[in-house]
């Protein structure tokens, strides 16, 4: 995928049944399909069963097994309840009959109310002064270790730029924590709010586990760590435009048992905080 137009046009399920829809898989470097793809997709079969007046306020997903990037994947939506503020909804992913995802959603109408929000992090480099993933490649490329070399390579719809660049050739260990500014790319068309919310989803199991990571980065990488997402929950809270650069912040406060836990929160760039996740990673070291 090479912009945000190929991005939606995966996302858009297909009806084959009442309550069912397909989706196929477009890989980022992975041999299996990208979390944050199930996760969308998920979310966009459930969208399709509730009223268009309410909005997810938070979702809550398992990973079960590796998904296959060749095999079309089937979104059975469960409509556990609709209420008079909230709607639940379940949804099962299934390749071959085989259940390799869930996830729960709840859909709320708009109400007002009082409100507060956690502050951004002001003292961080400005986007236009660091480089994206695609810049390191051209800068670095004939340096960088294969892997890294690869994964960066992979054409995006979303352009990332790390606010920390660590060096892959002399890794040190760095603070738990892990702050990426992100923005889509090509012409950003006009888009209502679940669509929005659907492509945040997309982009939210990106660099979650980079930050559980940093402690060690000296002696464990992705090249020799099993790494998979274990689960992930967001929480949603106010409306946004993808039009400037947004920021993706998050903190490791547990590595432990061959599993990290990474949580944050996802702002605009005047500091509007969007919305909020929370994932577990099997970090499980490669025996030699």
């Amino acid at each position: 995928m090479k912009n945000i137009k190929e991005l939606i046009n995966l996302l858009n399920l297909t009806e084959i049944e009442n309550n069912i829809f397909s989706g196929e898989s477009v890989t980022i470097g992975s041999p299996n399909v990208f979390g944050g793809q199930v996760l969308a997709q998920s979310l966009n079969a459930a969208y399709r069963t509730v009223s268009e007046l309410r909005f997810v306020n938070s979702l809550h997903a398992y990973f079960l097994e590796a998904g296959n990037l060749s095999i079309p994947i089937n979104y059975h939506v469960e409509e556990v309840r609709t209420g008079g503020s909230f709607s639940t909804r379940r949804v099962t992913a299934k390749q071959n009959d085989r259940s390799i995802f869930i996830l729960a959603a709840s859909f709320h109408k708009k109400e007002e109310g009082f409100e507060h929000q956690t502050k951004m992090n002001s003292n961080i480099k400005q986007p236009e002064d660091l480089l994206s993933w695609d810049d390191m490649v051209v800068k670095f490329g004939a340096f960088l270790p294969k892997l890294i070399k690869h994964f960066l390579s992979i054409e995006r719809p979303i352009e990332f730029k790390p606010v920390r660049v660590p060096n892959p050739l002399d890794p040190e260990n760095l603070p738990p924590t892990e702050e990426i500014w992100f923005k889509l790319k090509g012409d950003i068309p006009e888009m209502d709010i679940p669509m929005k919310q659907q492509i945040l989803t997309y982009i939210s199991d990106y660099n979650v586990l980079n930050a559980a990571f940093n402690p060690n980065a000296k002696e464990y990488n992705f090249g020799n760590t099993q790494t998979a997402s274990l689960d992930h929950s967001m929480w949603f809270f106010r409306d946004f435009d993808f039009n400037d650069w947004m920021l993706f912040s998050a903190e490791s406060p547990n590595a432990f048992g061959a599993r990290g836990l990474g949580k944050g929160n996802i702002f605009t760039r005047e500091g509007k905080l969007v919305a909020s996740f929370a994932q577990e990673g099997l970090m499980r070291p490669i025996k030699k």
